[in-house]
């Protein structure tokens, strides 16, 4: 028998829009490097969070190169918490709502990211010692 903690994080806000999403990646990065099991189910605009096609862009306005922006992309940040999380002796279950990236057309996701449905959020519930659910406002 383990004593390993698993926790679940439901998100719901796209990438870019609000602090909700970024503090949700905050307290998932906590819990990596603490060796925890983590599940992660994206819903609404959320499973824009690992979309693979993001780009880094110049910034006009500023008189900024793609390179000298150096804009923070969220699929990098994604998979750099999976990493964490190994390193660390965790893991991270990262699953997408299907019928929400199909509204958005983001159905390119980060390796390590799956399809999913609501009922897999109810499965995590169910098998995690907590779950936080970040909504929307």
């Amino acid at each position: 028998m383990t004593n390993k903690k698993a926790l679940t994080f439901a998100i719901m806000d796209a990438p870019f829009e609000n602090a909700r999403s970024t503090t949700a990646l905050r307290l998932i990065d906590i819990a990596a490097r603490r060796g925890y099991d983590i599940n992660v189910f994206a819903y609404e605009g959320a499973v824009g969070i690992p979309f693979s096609k993001q780009q880094p862009h110049a910034n006009a306005v500023h008189g900024h190169s793609a390179e000298e922006e150096d804009h923070p992309l969220p699929h990098t940040w994604v998979a750099s918490l999976m990493k964490v999380a190994k390193d660390h002796g965790g893991s991270i279950d990262w699953v997408n709502c299907g019928l929400c990236v199909d509204e958005r057309g983001v159905g390119e996701a980060i390796d390590g990211v799956r399809r999913g449905t609501p009922g897999d959020l109810w499965k995590f519930a169910e098998t995690s010692d907590n779950t936080l659910v970040i909504p929307t406002k």
